[in-house]
């Protein structure tokens, strides 16, 4: 029967993992006054009836540490990344250069940084609440197999350890990325 319990926990590390990768990927986005593609390439565009992420669209680039360089792969989008861009919550103003799209990534001011800051916490917490759900489904479970007579209580407690180291585990990585993130912001 420990089995299936071992078996039901690590099939949530899937899940852990999950939100781990969204988390990184989420932050990923908040600008910490350099250049990087992935400042952009989430951006969602209209082009050819439908809602598209901008890396499917065009090639992004950073050729210096404070520009980005976009250059789509169909000439007849520009418009309408250009325009996705500016509708964006990311803060740049995008310049049409012939068949590119540039943008210029500014210094980050004192209170530009401490609202990233914010946004970082907020994105934080909202992963962890994310960790505590998946938790909770799985506690939920095994007390359902204890109360099915599949598990005993000691069982279910043994579990219950296991599951909580893990998700220790799993909310001192989100904590190391975000000291991480919080120095680039402070940098």
């Amino acid at each position: 029967m420990y089995l299936n319990i071992k078996d039901l926990i690590n099939q949530k590390k899937g899940s852990f993992e999950g939100v781990l990768d969204f988390y990184k990927n989420d932050i990923a986005s908040i600008s910490t006054g350099r250049a990087t593609p992935l400042l952009v390439e989430d951006v969602v565009v209209d082009a050819y009836g439908q809602r598209m992420h901008l890396k499917e669209l065009a090639t992004i680039t950073a050729p210096e540490p404070r520009s980005l360089v976009i250059q789509p792969w169909d000439k007849a989008v520009l418009e309408a990344i250009s325009g996705a861009i500016r509708k964006s919550d990311i803060g740049l103003n995008p310049v049409v250069d012939g068949p590119f799209i540039r943008l210029n990534i500014p210094s980050l001011t004192e209170e530009r940084r401490k609202e990233f800051i914010k946004l970082l916490k907020q994105k934080t917490e909202e992963s962890r609440v994310k960790i505590r759900r998946v938790r909770e489904e799985v506690w939920h479970k095994l007390q359902a197999m204890e109360h099915e007579h599949e598990i005993s209580e000691d069982d279910k407690f043994k579990a219950k350890e296991d599951l909580q180291k893990m998700v220790d585990e799993y909310n001192k990585k989100i904590e190391e990325f975000e000291k991480k993130k919080e120095q680039e912001l402070m940098a």
